[in-house]
């Protein structure tokens, strides 16, 4: 079987959708590389929250304290940090071959729409976007921290996961 026929008919169509506006061309080459990369991230996410005492959930509450890391069907990320004096910073990083979405974004004072849900969009009334594409990821520390502790190791985290992401997306675009 291969990498793209490993992946569920929804990752499939959404990376389809991706390949429209990432300047790659619309055949199956491109698609497998695009789900090998796919596959290759997930991994990485995977490992790198078990590396850091961190666990996956399903569901997060948008009232939560606490902050969280999601993974969302193009391969972006999300860190939402945890409310500091009751206001909450988030960052997306794009790290998809999208030309249609932000690289990178941040706000300062976010406010999340909705629980977060895997299979779900991520929105913000008040964010770095308006809505992500669906989470197929989320990730909490397992354990109780400080705010701002929590806030640097969600940071550091994200900003691990981009890097690695960002040289994943070099097997790609050749």
């Amino acid at each position: 079987m291969s990498a793209f026929e490993s992946l569920s008919i929804e990752i499939q169509d959404h990376l389809k959708q991706i390949a429209k506006t990432s300047g790659l061309p619309l055949n199956e080459d491109s698609y497998e590389r695009m789900a090998a990369a796919w596959l290759e991230k997930k991994s990485i996410f995977e490992d790198t929250i078990k590396d850091r005492n961190m666990v996956e959930v399903a569901f997060f509450g948008k009232d939560e304290d606490r902050g969280a890391l999601a993974l969302t069907w193009s391969g972006s990320i999300l860190n939402i940090g945890p409310k500091v004096d009751g206001i909450r910073a988030c960052e997306y990083t794009s790290i998809g071959m999208r030309s249609d979405v932000p690289p990178a974004a941040g706000e300062d004072h976010s406010e999340l729409s909705a629980d977060l849900e895997i299979d779900e969009p991520a929105g913000f009334v008040i964010g770095p976007i308006k809505t992500s594409s669906p989470l197929f990821k989320i990730a909490v520390a397992c354990d109780q921290l400080e705010p701002e502790e929590e806030e640097a190791l969600l940071t550091q985290v994200s900003q691990n996961l981009a890097e690695d992401f960002a040289e994943v997306n070099k097997t790609v675009i050749r």
